[in-house]
């Protein structure tokens, strides 16, 4: 098989996410019928023929059969002919690529999800599958933020789990807006307020580089150990089967031993990321 040969795929649905336009999810469902199996974590490489193709988080989670779900910021050529595309568009994809959330290691603990703004991509999936196995898991807890309400990702889901029980929601915004009744500040601040136990517990940390560089310090405060915090290198992401060398750090190439690592992986590698 070459690596490189993209499967087709269909735009089924698309929608906007954020209300500047920017942020726009594509519903895409194999030409071929065959839905790819895949771990929360993971990313495809989306082609648009012609342009060129970018990585992508997958937003979408295992038990949903309708599609794979990428949600884009519209950033540059490739994403920008993205948004450009229809219902029934033909896009390539490749993947799965990477590794992903070790989901295995989690069973029997509570896991903490933070993330920040436009990066809940594979933490919507992380949190879908959690849900969907709910008894293999502890407490769910999830801290999401963005600059202003409508910026916010994936409004329906977030309006889903507020009304559960079996699952801790707290959103936050930087600042005060109208009618806007739940927190305000940032992520870490948020995540020092609600001081979720380390006891028995993971933590996955997604989000912007400052948010991740304050929030990291938090989880240490609360007692998580770097081998218990959990985050992606999305942004490192390249060819996506570790042959152009552009995601190395130190001994590891991003994209086939990540995006996922723990804190004290990261530890001992060279700040580059």
């Amino acid at each position: 098989m070459n690596p490189y040969a993209p499967e087709l795929y269909r735009i089924k649905k698309t929608v906007f996410e954020s209300d500047d336009f920017t942020l726009k999810s594509f519903l895409l469902e194999p030409v071929n019928g065959n839905m790819m199996d895949f771990i929360p974590g993971q990313f495809c490489e989306i082609s648009v023929f012609g342009k060129g193709e970018a990585p992508f988080g997958i937003a979408s989670a295992p038990h949903e059969k309708e599609g794979l779900l990428f949600t884009v910021n519209r950033v540059g050529l490739v994403t920008g002919a993205l948004h450009e595309m229809e219902e029934g568009h033909i896009v390539g994809i490749r993947g799965p690529l990477g590794n992903g959330y070790p989901v295995d290691e989690f069973k029997g603990k509570s896991v903490v999800i933070i993330g920040g703004g436009f990066a809940f991509t594979t933490l919507r999936s992380l949190t879908l599958y959690l849900l969907e196995n709910r008894k293999d898991y502890g407490k769910i807890t999830v801290i999401y933020g963005a600059r202003r309400p409508g910026l916010l990702l994936y409004k329906e889901d977030l309006a889903n789990w507020e009304k559960r029980g079996d699952i801790e929601l707290h959103l936050t915004v930087d600042t005060e807006f109208p009618e806007w009744d739940k927190h305000v500040g940032f992520v870490p601040q948020v995540l020092e307020k609600v001081a979720p136990s380390p006891e028995n517990a993971y933590a996955v940390v997604c989000g912007p580089p400052v948010m991740i560089k304050f929030t990291l310090p938090v989880l240490a405060k609360l007692g998580f150990e770097k081998d218990k915090v959990y985050t992606s290198l999305e942004r490192r992401m390249k060819c996506g089967i570790g042959k152009c060398g552009r995601c190395n750090i130190g001994p590891y190439y991003v994209c086939k031993d990540g995006p996922v690592f723990s804190l004290a992986q990261l530890e001992k590698l060279p700040k580059e990321y």
